[in-house]
């Protein structure tokens, strides 16, 4: 059950590199900025699951999709919500296909299926950030109009409030903007949300200065997981009173992804 993006995280599917990320043919077909180190990417991302694993999360860790190195990233391949997961389509054409893949992992553990976007829609799941009873769903690139259509009657099913936001370039995903870092508290880039946005929850702005400024990983108990270059991000949480566990993810910078890309979160519970 998943309800809030800030609640403790308790079961997170990952997906290690072992293969397929570093074998890319065409770099901007996968929207890879450059290949990287395999042992750099394998030493970062065991210290992710590390992380993960102490905070009390259980990590399942999944086989890559063959022929698909964004597999790693499998926060964008499905949504777990409080009565089940909605497969999602991938708005990255080199991407189609590992929906399908998650969808039988996530049928695998016994979770349950609520539905999936079809049809023209195009929905990621770094474009939508459960905050308790509001939905924020951005539309992107990846993300288009007729998907948000569909994923807002799934969550407003479940009685969620939904407010969408346009996702300025550089951003990929609305996820690389703002984190939930607790139930009530929102991380977010200056100068990109309307007034009013963020209405009912607290805030902790921060400068709009790359793709993945506004991305980290809530662990729950005021923990959070930020990549080691934001620092600003850092010390701005470390001041409001959070555990920061400051993580070098530069080999997933290079496939344009940061920390929250890089878990698919299945259980969290009010902490």
């Amino acid at each position: 059950m998943l309800r809030n993006e800030g609640d403790k995280l308790l079961k997170a599917i990952v997906c290690t590199p072992r293969v397929e990320y570093f074998r890319v043919d065409n770099l901007d077909k996968h929207n890879i900025s450059q290949l990287s180190d395999k042992d750099k990417a394998l030493y970062q991302h065991d210290i992710l699951k590390s992380i993960l694993e102490r905070s009390g999360c259980k990590v399942i860790d999944v086989l890559e999709l063959r022929g698909h190195p964004n597999s790693v990233f499998t926060r964008d391949t499905a949504i777990c919500t409080p009565r089940g997961y909605i497969k999602l389509r991938m708005g990255l054409e080199s991407r189609v296909g590992e929906e399908d893949w998650m969808a039988e992992i996530l049928e695998s553990l016994g979770e349950p299926y609520v539905g999936c976007i079809e049809g023209s829609g195009t929905v990621e799941g770094g474009d939508i950030i459960l905050a308790g009873s509001i939905a924020f769903i951005g539309y992107s690139s990846r993300t288009n109009i007729e998907g948000i259509k569909q994923i807002s009657n799934l969550l407003k099913e479940m009685d969620y409030e939904i407010r969408t936001v346009k996702v300025p370039i550089p951003f990929l995903h609305l996820g690389g903007a703002m984190s939930m870092v607790s139930k009530d508290c929102v991380l977010y880039c200056k100068d990109i949300f309307p007034r009013g946005f963020f209405k009912g929850f607290d805030k902790i702005d921060i400068p709009n200065a790359t793709f993945v400024s506004g991305n980290v990983i809530s662990l729950g108990d005021n923990k959070v997981i930020v990549e080691s270059s934001n620092i600003e991000v850092s010390k701005k949480l470390e001041d409001q009173g959070f555990t920061v566990y400051d993580i070098d993810l530069s080999e997933f910078i290079k496939g344009r992804g940061g920390p929250s890309c890089l878990i698919l979160p299945v259980e969290r519970r009010i902490s």
